[in-house]
């Protein structure tokens, strides 16, 4: 191991510079090994400097004086891998105080290379602190190569170990005792896993060498090594031995698990994702198979995730990604399999003896995790999903058949109005072949101008006299003959259509407004306008030329809006809201209720409306508590209550109870298209 002192030689500092009453007293101590055959000299590790040395050692670090020698600064160009094993020596003389080492030193007093053999063994100084008493013999006559290996095998950060045949370590190069808990292990406490040891030794006894990658215990804790071992024989005894180097690999294997990990798990929720779902379901059904179980495979679905991408950013839609996650794989009782199949879908899959029973259990958990309200970019959302459901083997004994099943199901349950589970069954295949066809024909159909827009009262609980008219699109199919908005409306979001249709239905109403209040009808008219328009660049421009071209009072058109629209960011949405206001039309909050938001939104906002959902019109009265603050709440404020849904006389009367200032609903009148609602008015002229 090389060691240098620097031509003029580093000095330490005055206060620590040996005193001559020191050196006096240091050689008195010595005296004994002054008079010694070879070079003997004490160096303090800790203070990096000889403490003391006899005249033939003076003479090998090329010293005038012990004084000289003993004032030099060894530490000030130290190398780190000297300094390393200058601490294993005195952690080695601290345990076993007949310690000794050998090794052939390269030392460069002023420059020039020295190489000895050095018998190292521990000192205590007079203060208690372990020094090391060094004993040189020349190297004599030794080839360059010889040299420079013995050099190299000391830095390397290789770890290199000769062990005997009963696992004693025989030698370890600097690296390598860094490595090892304790000086006294052997290679099968090295090679703590059995099973790992039996083969290497198995691989060493019949091929003579063996490679093997194990995690191994270190000082830095649990490090990887890749261990490559083969058989020798020991230079000083001529024994068998096993030669054993050692690499450490742990940020190579950290950096595969990493990328196996990402490989197999989604970056944002960090579930498993398809490839390791994939993996994960074959051994699942095939110890299913086994055991004569049943396994289902669901596909869940963020209801109306779009609307919070939409208005809240997507950051806020990862952020509600990354909740549902926690919240999913806390519904589980540890046997599911839970993975992110990709956008707002994740997938489940159980397997049980009662198939059934522990689905209906499972689908109950995951309502009431995903109910609670969720702060999301500072908005409290309410999150609901719609599931379907595969069973294995009877739905498909693949995870491609079991998936296109399940997503069957789950389509079908978001036409039952969302926020339930759905499992597969076999016309559901036809429902879809059905859907997709309407699709298809979904821009013939705006080329054909085959939307229609029909119109239903709203009316006043006190008169019963129609106060406005909601507009409410309708598709003539030309084969499959009058479609419902709840098939194709969802198909032309999707699309990209909902803008160009929803312009449509605004300018139908605009004209129809006008043409009406000609004939002395002069109603409110009422359009709905989607999240997606509503986020649209061009919305004021497109609105405010319909209503210039139609030539109708702003005043008397009114535009519904949904509750999700609300979530977007505060001034973006309560800027557009201002400038629609701006231009006399007057705002409606549709379905309120069953959304996103929360009560304390409407004071922000220019809301003229507020359209109370069915679902708590038609519900019991032990449910319809929000519906009586919501009810409060527009008295408060000032706002136009509306209850939408009104089906039977008891509902109307539950209404009327409340307070509620207008109604819809079938119990006074269906949506009509345009001819048959003009004529309905000739009977039923709106109040004044």
């Amino acid at each position: 191991m090389s060691v240098s002192a620097p031509t003029p030689a580093a000095r330490l500092p005055a206060d620590r510079q040996p005193s001559a009453a020191a050196l006096a007293e240091r050689a008195t101590r010595y005296a004994a090994l002054e008079w010694l055959s070879r070079p003997v000299w004490v160096f303090d590790i800790d203070g990096r400097c000889v403490h003391w040395a006899n005249t033939l050692a003076l003479g090998v670090w090329q010293a005038c004086t012990l004084a000289e020698l003993c004032g030099r600064d060894m530490g000030s160009d130290m190398s780190e891998t000297v300094a390393q094993r200058l601490a294993q020596y005195q952690s080695d003389f601290v345990l076993r105080r007949d310690a000794s080492f050998n090794e052939q030193w390269t030392l460069f007093p002023g420059g020039v290379p020295v190489s000895l053999n050095v018998r190292f063994s521990g000192h205590r100084l007079p203060d208690g602190r372990m020094s090391m008493l060094c004993e040189a013999e020349p190297v004599g006559a030794v080839a360059p190569e010889s040299l420079r290996s013995v050099e190299a095998l000391l830095h390397t950060a290789v770890m290199i170990t000769l062990y005997a045949q009963n696992g004693e370590a025989l030698y370890r190069n600097p690296a390598a005792r860094a490595a090892v808990l304790s000086p006294g292990e052997r290679l099968q406490e090295r090679i703590a896993n059995p099973a790992a040891f039996a083969a290497l030794s198995r691989s060493l006894q019949q091929q003579g060498v063996a490679t093997l990658t194990l995690a191994v215990r270190t000082p830095q804790g649990e490090r990887w090594h890749e261990l490559s071992a083969r058989r020798c024989n020991d230079a000083v005894t001529g024994q068998e031995a096993v030669l054993v180097s050692e690499a450490d690999i742990s940020a190579i294997k950290h950096t595969e698990e990493r990328a196996n990990y990402q490989s197999l798990h989604d970056g944002l929720t960090g579930l498993p994702n398809r490839a390791h779902f994939t993996q994960r379901f074959a051994r699942a059904v095939e110890d299913a198979r086994a055991q004569s179980m049943e396994a289902a495979l669901l596909l869940i679905d963020l209801d109306q995730f779009k609307d919070v991408n939409d208005t809240l950013g997507h950051a806020a839609g990862d952020e509600l990604l990354v909740a549902t996650a926690q919240r999913l794989r806390q519904a589980r009782h540890g046997t599911e399999v839970l993975a992110r199949w990709g956008g707002d879908e994740f997938l489940v899959l159980i397997t049980s003896p009662r198939i059934r029973e522990d689905l209906d259990a499972l689908h109950e958990r995951i309502s009431v995790a995903l109910a609670a309200p969720l702060a999301v970019a500072g908005t409290q959302l309410r999150v609901t999903s719609s599931i379907g459901v595969a069973l294995y083997p009877q739905d498909g004994e693949t995870i491609e058949i079991l998936l296109r099943n399940a997503d069957l199901a789950m389509y079908a349950a978001k036409e039952r109005g969302r926020n339930t589970m759905v499992y597969y069954d076999g016309g559901l295949a036809e429902t879809v072949r059905s859907r997709t066809e309407l699709e298809k024909e979904l821009r013939l159909a705006l080329e054909r101008e085959e939307f229609e827009v029909y119109y239903q009262p709203r009316v006043d609980v006190a008169t019963n006299t129609i106060r406005a008219v909601e507009a409410l699109v309708r598709w003539n199919h030309p084969r499959l003959g009058l479609v419902s908005p709840a098939q194709f409306i969802p198909a032309c979001e999707s699309m990209g259509l909902i803008g160009v249709l929803g312009l449509r239905v605004l300018s139908q109403a605009a004209r129809q407004q006008v043409a009406w209040a000609a004939q002395g009808w002069d109603l409110v008219v009422s359009v709905n306008l989607s999240p997606r328009q509503f986020t649209s660049a061009g919305l004021l421009h497109d609105i405010t030329g319909v209503l210039r071209q139609a030539g109708v009072n702003p005043a008397r058109m009114e535009l519904e809006i949904t509750e999700s629209i609300l979530l977007g960011e505060d001034q973006h949405v309560l800027g557009v809201l201002r400038e629609l206001s701006a231009l006399g039309l007057t705002i409606a909050l549709d379905d309120f209720g069953t959304g996103y938001s929360n009560l304390a939104y409407l004071q922000r906002f220019p809301i003229h409306t507020l359209k109370i959902d069915k679902t708590f019109i038609q519900d019991t009265d032990a449910n319809r508590s929000l519906a009586d603050l919501i009810v409060s709440l527009s008295t408060l404020m000032k706002l136009t209550a509306v209850a939408e849904g009104v089906e039977t006389q008891e509902q109307l009367d539950w209404v009327a109870g409340r307070g509620i200032a207008q109604y819809q609903g079938y119990l006074y009148a269906r949506p009509m298209p345009v001819q048959a609602f003009t004529e309905w008015l000739r009977c039923h002229p709106p109040s004044a």
